[in-house]
């Protein structure tokens, strides 16, 4: 119940002599194509691969710039800073992100995780095409605080770059294009598809019968929203959270303006889920249980908030203490222990 997709092949081998200083330039690793493999139940790839063939030296090459200080002003911040990957890449402990001079931003960093088959990225889904993600957080003031200007001329001094841009696309020119795709094709490899629940999926492994009752509560109660392979729609919902005055954050609405937007966030997928506390765009819920006791008790009743949460006269989604439990204990089949021990994601 593996598909494993070939997404393309980009061959390089070199070796030749500069003639006018009989320096010679080391021969290359043939670089070949790097096999996305994922279960049969997952959606399609989105991963635009025709624009960004997925590599293996391109995937390392995105993994040493994913842990790479240099593309913040100052030299501290990497992605890696603010994902961690013991915690599903993640910023654990941080309700929102910090960044540069321990600047403090206005939302809770999202895990790094099935990249590849979404639509939309952040939390406000500004960003539609992951070659274009890591823009935002290198840029932004509050994050990284730096330019791709910047990040080219630092990695443009160093001769151990110089060497992986040529074995990832053939010569040592670095362009913030190049930089841009080889973080994308290095996250687009970041597949967490190894859980307990994905194995019960494929037959390997039963459920107890308190991880049962969980799932069937989980989807008469909170499947409508955390769909499919990923547990989650993708889409944008304003779910009853008050507006929180300290980040000014209105989530979609900062992006269209449209009033009907206000305090709409993306849907976040649940696999992990176990690992990725704090929850919530702010990280305003530091366990399960409140964000459970959330949903069953403090709603509010908005203007535009979402039909699912307001339904037969009862704001909200109904839930008793043990059914509670019982979702969590099914939340817990999510979490892939494999995914954030895997040393190809390591720094």
């Amino acid at each position: 119940m593996i598909k494993i997709i070939k997404t393309g092949l980009i061959l390089f081998s070199f070796l030749s002599v500069i003639s006018c200083s009989d320096e010679v330039i080391e021969p290359l690793e043939k670089d070949e194509a790097y096999n996305l493999e994922f279960p049969s139940y997952f959606s399609e790839l989105t991963f635009d691969q025709s624009g960004n063939p997925i590599t293996k030296n391109g995937v390392e090459l995105g993994r040493k710039l994913f842990y790479e200080g240099k593309l913040s002003r100052n030299n501290t911040i990497s992605c890696g800073f603010c994902h961690i990957q013991e915690n599903a890449f993640t910023h654990h402990g941080h309700t929102v992100s910090h960044g540069v001079d321990d600047r403090i931003g206005i939302r809770n960093a999202p895990p790094i995780q099935n990249m590849a088959f979404l639509k939309r990225y952040m939390w406000d889904g500004v960003i539609h095409n992951l070659n274009e993600q890591p823009i935002i957080p290198i840029t932004n003031e509050d994050e990284m605080d730096s330019s791709m200007p910047e990040v080219i001329s630092k990695l443009s001094g160093d001769s151990k770059y110089k060497k992986l841009f040529k074995s990832a696309y053939g010569d040592e020119s670095i362009t913030g294009e190049r930089v841009l795709k080889a973080l994308s094709q290095f996250m687009a490899t970041m597949i967490s598809a190894d859980s307990k629940y994905d194995r019960f999926k494929q037959g390997k492994e039963n459920f107890t019968s308190e991880e049962t009752q969980g799932m069937n509560l989980f989807q008469q109660k909170c499947a409508s929203c955390h769909s499919g392979a990923l547990f989650t729609d993708e889409s944008f919902r304003n779910t009853g959270m008050y507006y929180n005055t300290q980040f000014k954050d209105a989530g979609r609405y900062r992006v269209t303006l449209d009033q009907n937007d206000w305090m709409k966030f993306r849907v976040p997928s649940l696999r992990n889920i176990e690992y990725t506390a704090p929850y919530m765009h702010d990280g305003r819920f530091y366990t399960l249980n409140a964000v459970l006791n959330f949903y069953s008790d403090n709603v509010e009743n908005q203007p535009n908030l979402d039909p699912q949460l307001k339904q037969n006269g009862h704001v909200g989604i109904a839930m008793n203490d043990q059914e509670k439990q019982f979702i969590i204990t099914f939340l817990k089949t999510l979490s892939d222990k494999n995914f954030i021990s895997n040393p190809k994601f390591s720094e």
